[in-house]
C-alpha cells in the first residue's frame, strides 16, 4: 500500500504561519460583519450567517494569546469542520494549499506538554509550521457553553 500525500492549508496570523489539514477545510470566505453571541466562550468572536447557516467564528488570536485586532475587510475566514461542528476561523490571511509527501508530518509536537490543538509539525524551507487539530480546539466545557449560547439564538432572539 502506497502512503498517501498529506495536504494542508497554510495561513498566517500575526506574521506567523500555521496550517490546517485540508480535509478539515470546507471553504474560504472574506471576512464579514459578525453578530455578537451572548454567553459564548471567550474564544468565540461571534456568529456569521453563511448562506442561512449561523456558524460560530473562533478567534485564533484569543486562543493563541496574541494581541487583539479589529476585524478588517482584508482578513480571511476559513470555514472548517471541527469534529461534529462546522466553525469559522478568523485569520489574517490564507496563503496556499501544500501537498506534502507521505511521512512529512512530524507528530512529536502533539505529545509535548502545553501544546494543545496540534496534530503535528511540518518542516518547510521557511521554517517549522504547526498543523492544528480542530477536533481538540474547543474544550468540552467550551463546546457545551457554545451549544447553550447557540440554542439561545434559535429561541426567538
Amino acid at each position: 500500500m502506497t502512503p498517501t500525500p498529506y495536504e494542508v492549508l497554510l495561513f498566517t496570523l500575526e506574521g506567523q504561519r500555521y496550517a490546517l489539514p485540508l480535509g478539515d477545510v470546507r471553504e474560504l470566505v472574506r471576512a464579514a460583519r459578525l453578530t455578537p453571541l451572548p454567553r459564548a466562550p471567550d474564544v468565540v468572536e461571534g456568529l456569521m450567517n453563511l448562506r442561512g447557516e449561523l456558524l460560530p467564528v473562533l478567534s485564533l488570536r484569543r486562543r493563541f494569546r496574541l494581541p487583539p485586532r479589529p476585524l478588517s475587510p482584508e482578513d480571511h475566514f476559513i470555514v472548517a469542520q471541527a469534529g461534529p461542528r462546522r466553525v469559522v476561523l478568523h485569520v489574517d490571511r490564507t496563503e496556499e494549499v501544500l501537498t506534502l509527501p507521505a511521512g512529512t508530518l512530524d507528530e512529536t509536537p502533539r505529545e509535548l506538554p502545553g501544546v494543545g490543538y496540534v496534530a503535528g509539525a511540518v518542516k518547510l524551507p521557511e521554517g517549522l509550521v504547526l498543523v492544528h487539530d480542530l477536533r481538540s480546539f474547543l474544550s468540552e466545557a467550551e463546546g457545551l457553553a457554545l451549544d447553550t449560547a447557540l440554542a439561545g439564538t434559535s429561541g426567538g432572539t
